[in-house]
């Protein structure tokens, strides 16, 4: 392999290209190995903070690239081979991988593990899914090496700036990594946004979710979006004016902000509103999807969230979409809206109450983990790492965060007192908004199944007696009763007598 040039920086042996014995002070405190934007943003953020860091890429270039662009921002330690890169590391070691998830993750850390001694720590910074995290912590706790799953949110900016950090892995390895990872955290009210979330695999879980979260934000502020220019009738650059207003209020957060941004842009090559030459298929990388698949295995009712995957998915179904809009037809008319200013008001009080309802489903399905898989996963907390740093961050967290500090137990976030009274003040208004987008033909999946939850959780009786029944009828699968204990089946073939199962 080529050495790399006589850059301020490395520690070459020119006798080989490998890096120099080093002597214990000069060791690095930290390491990155995988320098993509993501990875080399993080490097880059933790030398900026003085920490002496080790970097390693499998080309070599991508390290020499970091180290001659961005070399003036603190002490990096560059190393061509991997058995270097470890050796750089002062004990004990912390790497952190921010390699593709899945198998390439496992390659590299079959390559560290034996080059590791007990007591290093192996920090995997990518969108691993939780299962993985939890099978690879076990195998490195039997050698004796710490295993730390930890989800990184915020993007490309929020590596280099100030991410949110959600570390799982063993308390111990918390006590070493802790004080890094939350000086590079973003800080919010001097805080940083970090914390141990719990044990193997609960940092990647909550990460995940996270992302779901994300999912049904994101499909939320698209919907308004579409009321507001379908049914409403304003341009792009007018929306751009109204989110402008609502990021001043109770919609305070990142993706307001920047849905603004979005709609006011104009297409240079066109002269049209940048929204009009996007093509409407949106993608998917899989967090969201796994986020809904495993809401499924927990049996928690995710629906938000599994709108706005589907709503994905049904975007890229173009042959499809284009077939049914020569087959199907829409609503007759124009939809009429006697009161522009009061629609747009109740369009704003929809988004918040089906944010509200999102968030709350994503807590109910971190909290079922959390007593599934014996992770101690303080809600509160992770409303707090959230402020800062990743996508969804918002105003109301600072609310989640209060409703689950006064009462950790809470049955559901809906329940709180604050966030009880703020949707069913919305509630009036969030029907109309769903009601006026029936009327009109335009598809609401994510106002509508949110404002489905609030109803069948605040239902005396739902018709899943009907079903249990129908269960009972057909495949003799027994039922339970309101007025005595046990569980029946009814002869319904036979004299229709009711038996104990």
């Amino acid at each position: 392999m080529t050495s790399p040039p006589d850059t301020p920086g490395w520690k070459v042996d020119p006798a080989g290209g490998r890096l120099a014995g080093m002597a214990t002070e000069q060791k690095a405190r930290i390491g990155v190995t995988g320098l993509a934007v993501m990875g080399s943003n993080l490097a880059r953020n933790l030398a900026r903070h003085g920490f002496r860091v080790a970097v390693h890429n499998r080309s070599e270039a991508r390290t020499k690239q970091l180290v001659d662009q961005h070399g003036h921002e603190g002490d990096f330690v560059p190393a061509v081979e991997l058995a270097d890169f470890v050796d750089s590391l002062a004990t004990p070691r912390q790497v952190i991988i921010m390699v593709k998830a899945g198998e390439p993750t496992d390659a590299v850390i079959d390559e560290l593990v034996e080059l590791l001694e007990p007591g290093d720590m192996v920090v995997d910074g990518g969108n691993a899914h939780y299962a993985d995290t939890r099978r690879r912590e076990a195998a490195l706790r039997e050698r004796g090496l710490h295993f730390v799953g930890t989800g990184i949110s915020g993007g490309e900016e929020g590596a280099l700036n100030g991410p949110s950090i959600m570390p799982g892995g063993s308390v111990e390895s918390y006590q070493h990594l802790g004080p890094v990872l939350e000086t590079i955290a973003a800080q919010v009210d001097g805080q940083p946004c970090c914390t141990h979330v719990g044990a193997d695999g609960a940092g990647h879980f909550v990460k995940m979710v996270h992302n779901g979260i994300e999912y049904a934000d994101m499909q939320l502020i698209a919907e308004a979006f579409d009321l507001l220019r379908n049914v409403a009738g304003l341009a792009p650059a007018e929306i751009a004016e109204v989110f402008r207003r609502w990021n001043s209020g109770d919609l305070e957060s990142y993706l307001v902000e920047i849905t603004a941004e979005v709609l006011g842009h104009v297409d240079a090559a066109t002269g049209r509103p940048f929204v009009d030459v996007v093509a409407d298929r949106a993608e998917q990388k899989g967090t969201g999807r796994w986020t809904v698949q495993e809401a499924l295995e927990l049996g928690v009712p995710v629906t938000g969230i599994a709108e706005a995957v589907f709503a994905r998915s049904l975007s890229g179904h173009t042959e499809q979409r284009a077939a049914a809009r020569a087959a199907l037809p829409g609503p007759q008319g124009q939809p009429s809206i006697p009161d522009r200013d009061a629609f747009i008001e109740d369009i704003r009080q929809a988004l918040y109450a089906s944010k509200v309802v999102a968030y709350a489903q994503g807590f109910d399905e971190i909290r079922t983990a959390a007593q599934t898989f014996g992770w101690d996963i303080d809600l509160g907390a992770m409303a707090t790492i959230w402020r800062g740093g990743c996508i969804i961050r918002a105003r109301f967290l600072e609310r989640i965060k209060s409703a689950y500090d006064a009462d950790p137990d809470l049955p559901s976030l809906l329940v709180d007192t604050y966030f009880a009274g703020a949707v069913a003040k919305a509630q009036q208004a969030w029907r109309r908004v769903v009601a006026a987008a029936v009327g009109a033909g335009v598809a609401v999946p994510g106002f509508s199944s949110a404002l489905a939850y609030y109803d069948a959780l605040r239902s005396d009786r739902l018709p899943a007696a009907l079903i249990q029944g129908l269960r009972d009828f057909f495949g003799a699968h027994t039922y339970r009763r309101v007025d005595r204990e046990g569980v029946f089946h009814t002869l319904w073939s036979e004299g229709r007598e009711e038996v104990d199962a």
